[in-house]
């Protein structure tokens, strides 16, 4: 695979094709970090609230921190653009989830593994589970034409296995819904990948594992490489030692685990069955609170499943499970009344919002508050109190979850202000609005961004973004 991408690009060189704009220079030079990316929920995308996310994105932010600089980062078409362009030094590095091979000639070089990835098969679950590549012979196998899985059906032993090679750069998601609707038998590709997306799939799963382990890393061009490769070897053993590796892979797939097949399926018929109904009410309170209202259908649903009848043992009630008290501070008549239940839990997660220290950016400023309207404001900062004291800032949403189970133990709870908490069920209460939500954004997006969207490059696109000021 490498080889062949390799052949093509000095076939390109031969030929006399346009190989883009001139190398950008040093980082002094250009006066920033440029890193090339591609869009994909593992590297850099524009989340719910319209802020730049990814993995790679959040990480590639942190060593533009440590290295002072600001950072560009710079949207390939697909990651067969990738190596061409940093050869020709159109950026200083590519940060794409790319799996570390040998280096390339002419300079360009790899930095430290990050983290290692595993190949699967991916397969439809009314149909029996393969157990290896040889039940694969004859069938037809997806794979995204530059993606490193196509080489691991090339190894030994070959085997008769009719690859599907999708156009580089089809979403992964376009993969698995041609395996659903049955042009391909099945899908080959990495774990982490599946796991972002298997909650849009419930009736995909993973049959085994393909290959040994895959590292990844990014690719480092000639330009400032020894600056770069200098600084990134200690960057990524202070990330790895001090946990903040850990917390940012928990960040972006951890809450991606906590829901099942069975909510999946049963999410999606209820989008269609029930929440066509109840869609014109949760848009008029998006509009009365600002608050999104693919968000407050998510909250709706964690709560009560859409029911406006629903009542707890404990007197909660109505769509949005608000309390008595609740709902008289909210101005709520009836808790009972779909439509008053949910502008009033729209306007309750405001007042959360409100109650969040002002200098806590998105999204970590909408997950506190989401915590807080199921926990409380006072059991939220006796967790925010926690992630204090284990050494972790409290302003992040990713170290205040990594806590919130100690509210709930002895040993801890009687040192806290408020005492105990079942900080277990804000954990599940969290994280299951975050994938319904990221379900409903995937089946209703927004027809506007709510950000400009960069302008349009050729043959690629870019946004810049400061690395924030230290502390």
């Amino acid at each position: 695979m490498l080889a062949r991408r390799l052949l093509v690009f000095l076939a390109c060189l031969a030929s006399g094709c346009d190989v883009g704009p001139k190398p950008i220079g040093t980082i002094d030079q250009a006066g920033e970090l440029v890193v090339l990316t591609v869009n994909g929920p593992a590297t850099y995308f524009e989340d719910a609230e319209g802020h730049a996310s990814g993995f790679e994105y959040d990480l590639v932010t942190l060593f533009a921190k440590d290295l002072g600089v600001k950072v560009r980062f710079v949207l390939a078409d697909d990651v067969s653009k990738i190596e061409p362009a940093i050869k020709a030094g159109r950026a200083h590095l590519a940060a794409a989830a790319l799996v570390r091979q040998l280096d390339l000639p002419g300079g360009t070089t790899w930095g430290p593994s990050y983290f290692t990835a595993q190949h699967v098969v991916v397969y439809r679950t009314a149909e029996p589970k393969p157990k290896s590549l040889v039940e694969l012979s004859g069938k037809r196998v997806g794979v995204v034409e530059e993606s490193y899985a196509d080489s691991l059906l090339m190894e030994p032993p070959k085997l008769s296995v009719p690859i599907e090679r999708l156009p580089p750069g089809t979403p992964t998601g376009d993969l698995l819904q041609q395996l659903v609707d049955g042009k391909l038998d099945y899908a080959l590709m990495e774990s982490t990948r599946f796991t972002l997306l298997r909650k849009h799939f419930p009736q995909l799963d993973t049959a085994f594992d393909v290959g040994k382990p895959v590292d990844h890393a990014w690719l480092v061009a000639s330009i400032d490489k020894d600056r770069i490769l200098g600084a990134a070897r200690p960057f990524f053993e202070r990330v790895t030692k001090d946990g903040t590796l850990k917390r940012l892979v928990d960040r972006h797939y951890g809450h991606v685990k906590s829901i099942s097949v069975v909510d999946a399926s049963t999410f999606l018929e209820r989008i269609d069955t029930t929440l066509p109904a109840l869609r014109g009410y949760f848009i008029e309170a998006e509009r009365a609170s600002g608050v999104d209202w693919r968000l407050l259908a998510a909250i709706g649903y964690q709560e009560s499943h859409w029911d406006p009848k629903a009542t707890s043992p404990t007197g909660v009630r109505g769509l949005m499970m608000l309390t008595e008290d609740t709902a008289q501070r909210l101005q709520v008549k009836d808790r009972l009344d779909a439509r008053e239940s949910i502008l009033g839990g729209a306007r309750y997660l405001v007042l959360m919002k409100d109650n969040v220290p002002q200098r806590i950016p998105e999204p970590d400023r909408t997950y506190l508050a989401l915590a807080a309207y199921n926990v409380g404001m006072g059991h939220l900062e006796d967790a925010r109190i926690l992630a204090q004291r284990s050494g972790l800032d409290p302003d992040q949403w990713q170290n205040v979850r990594f806590v919130l189970k100690k509210l709930a133990d002895p040993k801890i709870y009687p040192t806290l202000k408020h005492g105990y908490a079942r900080g277990y069920e804000t954990l599940d209460f969290v994280d299951n609005i975050r994938n319904y939500r990221d379900i409903i954004d995937r089946l209703s997006p927004r027809d506007t961004p709510l950000i400009p969207r960069p302008a349009v490059l050729e043959p690629v696109q870019s946004v810049s973004k400061s690395a924030p000021a230290s502390r």
